[in-house]
């Protein structure tokens, strides 16, 4: 939301003389068809590192040496987990930032981590910040952050990236910044809340929405890309609740029947959703809960109740119950269970699954964790309580294969 290795674990079960969920620190293994043949599983994972500067230029000047501390947080915790492909989020849109996280904290072990090399990297301009020179909300202003396309002090501010093992096919990579929301069939746009001037520019994505396929061996699976805006900050209208609600959908859409996605163009103009029977992975803070926070309800059931996305084990993580339970408050009146939570949010809402890997149904689900580990676990200086190391956010991953054909 806006606003090691195995033996040092290993070594820190026997200190403790107990067993603890030690968050995995390896890669996942290869699994091999019938005919013996590899049948690579990789990890997908998502990450929200609060990564934001409150101006434009700050993050690059942060990233140029190798001593930010939440920096460093941050690129522990991808080190620690080992992501094949990975999401990041809350990024400020900078290439020559992205490229200096990565030479400077990714790239170098941090705390007798191992580091990690990406070949391949994908980012690209976001709406977070873009003046729309619209009063959007109403307090007689035109450059406020609140009257840009998506929320934000600069343009960029609050942006993704996709980093990689696996090639990108960037050829074919689709974005959708500047979708217009109207143009969605049956959208939840408040009525009587926007100018007529506002309704004709305003854009779906609060950032954006892309789709970035990776190639694993010969095949593709379609990385689908997003970060909905957080479903709060308004009136009663509810404009970001049913902005971040018809964000959700989008990807439904998008990987639906070709008569769901007719309406659908990208930045080039090309129509249509995504061709049937593709491999795809939806991953991206969705700033919603299945069943507690503010979000509209069924929002994230637009996509969880979908037959073609595989729900089959949901990530997890015994650090979430854990502080569930140490904090109190909402979260003991939540109705979800906390081992699914990806965030740690104050009151209201409390700590809530925000944070989303969701693969195609042909894909199957090796593995799936948050990373969240319990206080006795020395990982857990990672992610602490507020104010945290690295994020409020938690790192979500899951191991996937493509079954034999």
């Amino acid at each position: 939301m806006i606003r090691g290795n195995r033996l040092v674990a290993a070594l820190a079960l026997v200190l403790v003389g107990t067993v603890l969920a030690v968050p995995t620190t390896s890669s996942p293994a290869d699994a091999r068809d019938e005919r013996g043949r590899v049948e690579p599983t990789v990890r997908f994972a998502t990450f929200n590192a609060s990564l934001n500067r409150p101006a434009a230029g700050d993050l690059r000047r942060d990233l140029s040496t190798p001593s930010n501390a939440q920096a460093r947080a941050v690129a522990e915790i991808v080190q620690r987990t080992r992501p094949d492909v990975l999401v990041l989020q809350e990024l400020d849109h900078d290439p020559e930032a992205l490229r200096l996280f990565q030479r400077n904290y990714l790239e170098r072990g941090q705390q007798g981590a191992d580091p990690i090399r990406y070949r391949y990297t994908f980012t690209a301009p976001v709406n977070t910040g873009v003046p729309t020179g619209l009063d959007l909300n109403g307090d007689g202003r035109t450059d406020g952050p609140d009257d840009a396309y998506g929320f934000g002090a600069f343009p960029g501010q609050y942006g993704m990236a996709v980093l990689s093992r696996y090639p990108i096919d960037e050829k074919h990579v689709r974005t959708f910044q500047k979708l217009l929301w109207k143009d969605m069939p049956g959208n939840r746009m408040p009525e009587g809340y926007y100018s007529p001037e506002a309704v004709d520019v305003l854009r779906l994505s609060s950032k954006s929405h892309w789709d970035v396929p990776v190639k694993v061996g010969r095949r593709s699976v379609h990385l689908l890309v997003s970060h909905p805006t957080p479903p709060v900050f308004d009136g009663p209208e509810d404009r970001n609740g049913r902005r971040n609600a018809d964000e959700i959908r989008f990807w439904a859409d998008y990987t639906g029947p070709a008569r769901e996605a007719r309406w659908i163009r990208d930045d080039r103009g090309r129509p249509g959703g995504l061709q049937r029977g593709a491999s795809f992975v939806i991953a991206g803070d969705l700033n919603s809960d299945p069943v507690d926070g503010d979000s509209l309800p069924g929002a994230t059931h637009q996509l969880l109740d979908l037959r073609r996305v595989n729900t089959s084990l949901t990530p997890s993580s015994d650090g979430a119950v854990e502080a569930a339970r140490l904090q109190g408050g909402a979260n003991l009146s939540h109705r979800g269970d906390p081992q699914f939570d990806t965030a740690d949010f104050s009151e209201p809402p409390g700590n809530i699954r925000a944070d989303y890997v969701l693969p195609s149904a042909d894909l199957d689900i090796r593995d799936a964790r948050v990373f969240w580990p319990v206080q006795a676990d020395p990982l857990s200086r990672l992610t602490g309580t507020y104010p945290f190391p690295a994020s409020d956010h938690r790192l979500v991953w899951v191991d996937l294969r493509h079954p034999p054909r």
